[in-house]
């Protein structure tokens, strides 16, 4: 007859799948982005960070997206609508104008309005999570004390670039050999979305990257151990990217949790780092 320690031992296994399954679930890297809007809403401290750009970014964000609908939208759906029928051609022309309004707006965004605002949303993330000595290689960290007991606080004047994910020719070019994926209809967008990504999920860790002052070959060797994380974490990005109007706020939270996930990619590190260390010390001592 079994006991109850025994039913108990038969689920056990079953159990540590599950909490398994849910710890992998949890800590993927997709989610971050979603991770970070919980982050951005529940550390005030990082919200003056928004106020003074929020009008304007909202503004600008409106123009650009009105001036396409407005302008560009109509001529695409007949376009489409010459190789896919009317129906195909009003959805697929939409998911194009979205995709091109996320372009724009991304490039005013990060170029002119916000990049040095992600900058600090990255570094006051990074000394929240404790990790002040990281962010003190870019810049100035001031002491904690009753002046300065916020993380945004106690940034101080940059050392190196305060630059978060720089644009090249070589990605304007790419953008633009595939945007036309979303001619293609319905899983042409999803396509551009992914390809996209691609590219634009190591991007949204080039400050961690400069923050431990590595080289090109560096950042190529550490991008290609998690690419594919890398990849999804961008494409989540991208798609948050589509949505009129909320885009530029998704580009602050996303820096919440690209510093959440470099965070944790750090302090790992410095975990093994310290393990590698501790092995010839206690081999010294036998």
């Amino acid at each position: 007859m079994s006991t109850e320690s025994d039913r108990a031992d038969e689920h056990r296994p079953l159990i540590a799948r599950t909490e398994r399954s849910v710890h992998v679930v949890i800590s993927s890297p997709w989610l971050y982005p979603f991770k970070g809007m919980y982050y951005y809403l529940s550390h005030p401290f990082l919200w003056p960070l928004l106020r003074g750009r929020l009008l304007p970014c909202f503004v600008l964000s409106l123009f650009v997206y009105t001036t396409l609908f407005m302008f560009f939208y109509l001529p695409q759906v007949a376009f489409f609508a010459i190789f896919y029928g009317r129906a195909l051609a009003w959805i697929n022309a939409a998911l194009l104008v979205l995709g091109e309004g996320a372009a724009i707006v991304a490039i005013l965004f990060e170029s002119f309005f916000v990049d040095e605002t992600l900058v600090d949303i990255f570094d006051a993330v990074l000394i929240h999570e404790g990790l002040p000595d990281l962010v003190a290689r870019g810049r100035v960290v001031l002491p904690e004390d009753s002046e300065n007991a916020h993380p945004v606080n106690r940034l101080g004047r940059p050392r190196i670039s305060s630059i978060y994910a720089p644009f090249s020719c070589r990605q304007i070019t790419e953008f633009v050999l595939l945007l036309p994926l979303s001619f293609f209809p319905l899983f042409g967008t999803p396509l551009f979305i992914v390809l996209t990504g691609y590219r634009a999920g190591p991007l949204q860790h080039w400050r961690y990257f400069k923050l431990r002052g590595m080289g090109r070959k560096e950042r190529k060797a550490e991008i290609a151990t998690r690419q594919r994380k890398y990849t999804w974490f961008g494409t989540v990005h991208i798609a948050l990217q589509f949505i009129p109007g909320l885009s530029m706020l998704f580009l602050l939270t996303t820096a919440a949790g690209s510093a959440m996930w470099a965070a944790k990619l750090e302090k790992k590190r410095r975990s093994l780092v310290g393990e590698a260390e501790a092995v010839p010390t206690g081999l010294a001592a036998v």
